[in-house]
Formats: C-alpha cells, structure tokens, sequence
C-alpha cells in the first residue's frame, strides 16, 4: 500500500525556519515527482514545491521562492520542505504528494496524498 505521512509542522513565529519531513512507504521513489501542497483556511489548495523524479530539478511558487527548499532522498524514502523566514500568510496545512514522472502544481493530477501537517506562523 502506498502511503506518505508528512510531519514537522507546529506553531512558529515570524521569521523562523521549520522543516517538513514526507515519508514514503509501499513503492519504490524512483521516476515519481514530489509535490508540496498547503491549503489555508476558506483557500483552495495550492502547490509550493515540487522536485521532478530524478530530483535534479525543482519548481516553485511565487510565495516560496527564495524561502523554501524542496529535497528528496530515495534511498531515505523521504522528501523534505525546508521553510525559512516564515510568515502569517504561511500558515496552512501542509501536505505532500506524490505523481508519476514530472513536477506540476495541478493537485488533480497527483496519485496519492499525505496527512497533512500543520503549520501555524504567529507572534
């Protein structure tokens, strides 16, 4: 069974870092792009991240660029979310998704979805 549990997420202050972990279990990482995802309050989800199956090549959101950074281990079975210099309009729950070959942000198009994990920005 496919399953990916992200974790990591918790209250944060403005300006501090946090780091999303996404375990994967059930399938073999190679040939499939990870996607990170967060859905606000009253907002549809979006996409924030992304790394493409090879992990050499990475995609990000107008809001995360230059703050996030989006890793991948295969032989870890892990994807990671680095989030530095947070702010409110982070605050969201975070998940992380897996789709066969190459990155997008169109949620619709993504196989199989973690748990989610909450991240709240607040002072």
């Amino acid at each position: 069974e496919v399953q990916l549990q992200a974790f990591g997420g918790g209250l944060v202050q403005p300006g501090d870092s946090l780091k999303l972990s996404c375990e994967v279990s059930g399938f073999i990482l190679d040939h499939y792009a990870f996607g990170w995802f967060r859905q606000a309050p009253g907002k549809e989800r979006e996409g924030v991240a992304c790394v493409n199956e090879n992990g050499g090549r990475f995609y990000y959101s107008q809001g995360a660029k230059d703050r996030f950074t989006v890793s991948r281990d295969n032989g870890k079975s892990t994807v990671w979310l680095q989030m530095k210099a947070v702010k409110p309009e982070d605050t969201a729950l975070y998940y992380c998704a897996v789709r066969y070959s190459t990155c997008n942000f169109r949620a619709a198009q993504y196989d199989t979805w973690g748990q989610g994990t909450l991240v709240t920005v607040s002072s």
